[in-house]
């Protein structure tokens, strides 16, 4: 009987320790490349908060914004190896990898913000998302960068005429390549973090970006015209190395996926509500600002989708095409 009561004792001791232990932090490293200043920065630093908070400081947040870690290539490869824990490529950073990511760049593809996020994080998330495990990346959410438009110091743009000639830059990504070289520019890649003082030194006569970049990283200082032309969409995709993610309780993946998506929900709206102001904003920075025909636009855009479609496959075109009208009306 006592040396029953001596073990009841020695276990309640031992639970009462192991309860006693402190929790084991878990730091995540969160890599992207947009300058602190930008929305998606802001949300980044409500992520960590959220996270950090409902799981009682057992996962914190390091986050290293505007390249801290490498380009844009360099983090994603890091954060496939499990050597960076999270990062925010575009779907043209994701396609090197998963080839379906390639079509939701397709140019002027969308009605509006609306249509993509439904098309996004509907039929496209649950398509795309076992694709990427296998690449061993978690697909957390879609975020936020915006619809893209041309600056250059050449001349004001207000149809496809207008850009023949004009020695743009674009990011490593053919869909962009593609819809520049269709309107007759001529593509330079240049990485982003030189793209300020090229467009400064004249090395090229323009770029194409969202608003928000446009204005948080002051192109405006070495760019003198604007054209709206919104002619691809694209957005950060939050993204989370499948080695970290084994390693969370099922309640903490419940909570990083939560909060992703709240950030990410968060962003969106950020953005389309400080689009609005932009425009002026830029003009009162002194950039002419123009409308386009994007009729026009769109009706020279038949060599891009024959090159994107080379580029992601044919099938995966037709079925993103599909998708994308079958949210259209909803």
């Amino acid at each position: 009987m006592r040396l029953k009561s001596l073990a009841i004792v020695i276990g309640l001791v031992v639970i009462l320790t192991l309860t006693a232990l402190p929790v084991m932090a878990m730091e995540l490293k969160l890599a992207h490349y947009a300058e602190e200043s930008h929305p998606a920065h802001q949300a980044c630093l409500m992520f960590a908060e959220a996270v950090k908070d409902r799981t009682h400081g057992a996962i914190t947040v390091k986050i290293y914004p505007n390249n801290a870690l490498g380009s844009p290539p360099e983090i994603l490869e890091q954060n496939k190896l499990g050597a960076i824990d999270m990062s925010l490529p575009t779907q043209g950073a994701l396609d090197k990898y998963v080839k379906p990511f390639s079509v939701v760049m397709l140019p002027f593809v969308f009605d509006g913000y609306e249509h993509a996020w439904r098309v996004l994080d509907g039929p496209f998330m649950k398509w795309t998302a076992p694709m990427l495990e296998s690449q061993n990346l978690v697909f957390l959410s879609n975020w936020e960068w915006g619809f893209r438009n041309v600056t250059n110091n050449v001349r004001p743009v207000y149809s496809p005429a207008d850009m023949k000639g004009l020695k743009m830059r674009t990011p490593p990504e053919i869909q962009l390549q593609a819809a520049m070289e269709a309107c007759g520019a001529v593509v330079t890649k240049i990485a982003f973090n030189e793209l300020y003082n090229a467009l400064k030194q004249g090395v090229v006569d323009g770029e194409e970006n969202p608003l928000s970049v446009i204005y948080h990283f002051k192109f405006y200082e070495v760019q003198k015209y604007l054209a709206l032309t919104h002619h691809v969409y694209n957005s950060m995709v939050h993204v989370m190395s499948k080695t970290t993610w084994d390693k969370l309780t099922p309640e903490q993946q419940v909570i990083i996926k939560e909060e992703s998506r709240r950030a990410g929900q968060w962003f969106r709206h950020t953005m389309v509500k400080e689009e609005a102001s932009l425009v002026d904003k830029l003009k009162e920075k002194g950039m002419v600002i123009t409308h386009p025909e994007i009729a026009k636009f769109r009706a020279a855009m038949k060599p891009a989708y024959e090159r994107i479609g080379e580029y992601a496959g044919k099938e995966n075109v037709e079925k993103f095409l599909k998708m994308v009208e079958e949210e259209r009306n909803k």
